[in-house]
């Protein structure tokens, strides 16, 4: 499955509703794009669309948020700018995977995905580009 959505900041609902359609309960989205692109933007729509109340914030020294959602299951914020797939292993986050809902990974490895991939996680990409004024969201599962 691959789809395109052009959306402005205003829109992005679209992309949250497209998502909220398709995507299984339990799902791990890699995101890619440059800095500043709008993995944590994106992930704060989400997160606003599940319920979660608060601020939704990039993990980038912490590695790892996770919010509740009303419904019980979990929306998690993965920042692995400084990890390969060797020292995320190693540091046990990969058992986090296991909590029910979905897990937002900004800046995983393709080694990580293929991994996931390869032992059965429903794995989707998101990649985010600047495209005039807006931002162009290519969602892509295997």
């Amino acid at each position: 499955m691959k789809k395109e959505i052009i959306a402005s900041l205003p829109e992005l609902d679209k992309v949250v509703s497209y998502l909220d359609e398709v995507l299984p309960e339990n799902t791990v989205v890699f995101l890619r794009g440059d800095l500043a692109a709008g993995k944590t933007t994106l992930t704060q729509a989400i997160a606003k669309a599940k319920g979660i109340e608060g601020e939704v914030t990039s993990p980038t020294f912490s590695l790892q948020q996770c919010y509740g959602a009303d419904n019980g299951t979990a929306l998690c914020h993965y920042d692995l700018y400084r990890l390969d797939h060797e020292e995320f292993m190693q540091m046990g986050l990969f058992e986090e995977f296991e909590k029910p809902g979905w897990h937002m990974v900004e800046w995983g490895s393709d080694a990580l995905k293929t991994f996931l991939e390869g032992v059965g996680y429903n794995v989707v990409l998101i990649e985010i580009e600047p495209y005039e004024d807006k931002r162009k969201y290519t969602i892509e599962s295997s």
